[in-house]
């Protein structure tokens, strides 16, 4: 069986969906592995490194995609990369189908048997190949570097000859894995930091890392399926604005890495919120590309309204690309470890991973 990995081609995307330590199990395992040449190079992984660890590094994307029979895929692929697809070939990659219709029209057109590592069930056997949590590590810490970049204030306490300087004050908004790395982060670099969920169940994963908990009463049940947050009622949010509001005042940086999966992200800092916030705050907004928590981020842009500079920062993961490309081809490599057995591919649709995470298959769409 020949594997495929392309080199990513969405802007500024610099991960790459297979390492060559990967590739070198993979090659072990008796499959063949062809990289494009110059795949890795962005992400630190020379070709070199490829053909040492077994691959076959291939001139251009027409080879990788018309020999392979899966393809590994960081990113979606653009339309002419759906085009030189052999039909009936697998991809993997992150994508919503929900969002991206049109996406899932072509790949159904061409047979494409397409997986989406977005959507991988929320079960203890598929933890190793979540690629949402590992990258979401990765956005977590990255946030509290551009954080601590961007402010005018000192983390931690120091104790200097010319007084003792405070330290600094952050607020995490949304305690799943990104939003509990942002608080390890930060703690690490010796902020006081204090964190806000809906979901009470978090609560003692906060306190674990040294933050506190800031708690509110929402009501109604506010976990998901997978322990996901879910949407509250409007009485519910109007509570929760309120109560961030509040929170958001004594803050000197503040995160929010609050998410729903397929939707857009819920709205925790108004405007007016951001008016009654300190001269000289930071807020680090990680969902700019899915509508932002804070109502005056611009996705991708670093802006400063009322005072409070605010950061909208697209695909964190992407300016970590060594480590994030690693851990992405281990979660990647057990998902394509699982879909193979004795050395052919076994889609059983029966099996709570793979029915989840298949969009298309022979010609029709499964998930959208």
């Amino acid at each position: 069986m020949k594997i495929g990995v392309p080199k990513e081609t969405a802007p500024h995307e610099r991960r790459v969906a297979l390492v060559p330590e990967a590739a070198g199990r993979l090659a072990k395992a008796g499959f063949t592995v062809l990289v494009e040449q110059g795949a890795g190079d962005a992400a630190a992984f020379p070709d070199a490194a490829y053909g040492a660890a077994g691959a076959s590094v291939v001139a251009t994307a027409a080879e990788v995609f018309g020999a392979s029979d899966v393809i590994l895929k960081v990113q979606p692929p653009a339309a002419d990369e759906i085009a030189l697809c052999r039909e009936g070939a697998v991809l993997v990659a992150v994508f919503q189908p929900a969002l991206e219709r049109d996406l899932v029209a072509r790949l159904a057109a061409r047979r494409v048997t397409a997986f989406s590592l977005a959507l991988l069930p929320r079960i203890t056997r598929a933890q190793p190949m979540d690629v949402l949590s590992s990258q979401a590590t990765v956005a977590g810490y990255k946030a509290v570097l551009l954080a601590a970049a961007a402010s005018g204030r000192l983390f931690p306490m120091l104790v200097t000859a010319a007084g003792t300087l405070p330290p600094a004050r952050v607020l995490v908004l949304g305690a799943g894995v990104a939003g509990l790395q942002a608080i390890a982060t930060a703690r690490r670099l010796g902020a006081v930091v204090s964190a806000f969920d809906v979901r009470p169940a978090v609560k003692e994963q906060v306190e674990s890392l040294g933050a506190r908990f800031l708690e509110i009463e929402v009501g109604e049940q506010a976990e998901g399926a997978g322990g996901y947050a879910k949407e509250l009622s409007e009485e519910a949010h109007r509570r929760e604005l309120a109560f961030i509001a509040q929170a958001v005042r004594d803050a000197d940086v503040v995160i929010t890495t609050a998410a729903i999966p397929g939707k857009r992200a819920p709205l925790l800092i108004t405007a007016d919120a951001v008016r009654g916030m300190k001269p000289g705050a930071v807020i680090v907004d990680l969902a700019a590309d899915a509508g932002g928590n804070c109502e005056l981020v611009e996705a991708g842009a670093d802006v400063v309204r009322h005072g409070v500079r605010i950061l909208g920062p697209l695909n964190l993961p992407s300016t970590v690309a060594y480590h994030a490309s690693q851990m992405y081809a281990r979660n990647v490599t057990s998902f394509l470890l699982h879909l193979v057995r004795d050395g052919a591919l076994r889609l059983d649709f029966e099996d709570e991973i793979i029915r989840e995470t298949c969009v298309t298959h022979a010609g029709e769409v499964r998930r959208s």
